[in-house]
């Protein structure tokens, strides 16, 4: 008898595929709909493995209904959705996929400084608003992004892939870690400093941490305060690191010159949030690994991830 998994979402079939040659499947056939959570409840009781998304929580609560489990895959990096020590306490292996978006992640960051920073989004609509009469000397002005001093929050994979794309250009780079990187520093040459100073001397503030309770509104109306008037922020981790309301004070008072965010503390983020009323603001919806290269590498790794404990084998990243 093949295990017994289910699938959180709708994946590629030729990732379906590979799991189906191994693995008796069942799957949430929806591709922008979440699974609901009574569904969840009732499919994970008899299930060794799970292939599941940022998007659902796995809970303490959800996991004492698992009755066989043994596996829970989760096709993204981060695994805050998941209550490690519930699924440790119950001896289940929970895997992660990373490495396979270092790049398109740092591509995507990189892009989302460089929109915020130049007004690329505020700039088409103005012109497909039927606004544009004629070429005037501050018309849409932006920051300079060449020469400029960039702070990363978090130097992990992507942080280092973003000193690669700052570095041509030539952009000071500083960076805060919990820990230093004494090599990541003399191959790149980057200044390791403290975070409030980081806050102070950067004209873009890019986090990349990961979200922990330590870094939880790590980003507030403090350190918005610290930060330059002129500065940027950019997020592209999570979006419980920064204080959303402080931001949007922050940014429809001058605190800073504008934000470009990715992921926000509750997603989908409602039409009604008041950061959507925002010029200065940049707003992405969490696509920072989406090239069609990259998730089709994200669901291949899940699927290996999934299908390898449950033939006793060790799968490539596990959490826990």
């Amino acid at each position: 008898m093949k295990p017994k998994v289910y699938i959180t979402r709708r994946i590629p079939l030729e990732i379906l595929s590979q799991i189906e040659e191994k693995c008796d499947v069942r799957m949430w056939h929806e591709e922008d709909i979440p699974v609901p959570r009574e569904v969840l409840e009732s499919e994970i009781v008899d299930v060794e493995g799970l292939f599941c998304l940022l998007t659902e929580s796995i809970d303490i609560d959800l996991l004492w209904k698992a009755k066989n489990l043994r596996v829970i895959s989760n096709m993204a990096v981060g695994y805050n959705n998941i209550d490690i020590q519930a699924a440790k306490q119950k001896g289940i292996t929970v895997t992660n996929t990373p490495g396979v978006l270092t790049e398109t992640t740092a591509d995507l960051t990189f892009a989302l400084l460089m929109a915020t920073a130049r007004r690329i989004v505020e700039s088409s609509d103005y012109l497909r608003q039927g606004n544009w009469n004629t070429w005037s000397p501050m018309q849409l002005t932006g920051q300079d992004i060449y020469g400029a001093t960039l702070g990363i929050i978090g130097m992990g994979r992507i942080g280092e892939s973003l000193v690669k794309r700052a570095k041509g250009f030539d952009m000071e780079v500083l960076y805060y870690n919990r820990s230093r990187k004494l090599e990541v520093e003399e191959k790149w040459g980057l200044n390791y400093v403290g975070f409030e100073e980081l806050l102070k001397e950067s004209d873009f503030v890019c986090i990349l941490t990961p979200y922990t309770k330590e870094t939880a509104n790590l980003i507030g109306e403090r350190e918005l305060s610290l930060m330059k008037k002129t500065a940027i922020l950019i997020n592209t981790a999570r979006g419980g690191i920064v204080d959303e309301k402080a931001l949007y004070e922050s940014l429809k008072n001058g605190g800073i010159w504008a934000a470009g965010l990715d992921v926000f503390a509750d997603e989908p983020l409602s039409l009604n949030h008041p950061l959507l009323t925002l010029p200065n603001l940049v707003t992405l919806p969490h696509i920072g690994s989406a090239s069609i290269k990259t998730r089709l590498k994200m669901a291949e790794l899940a699927a290996e991830n999934l299908i390898l404990p449950l033939y006793d084998s060790t799968p490539k990243h596990v959490v826990v």
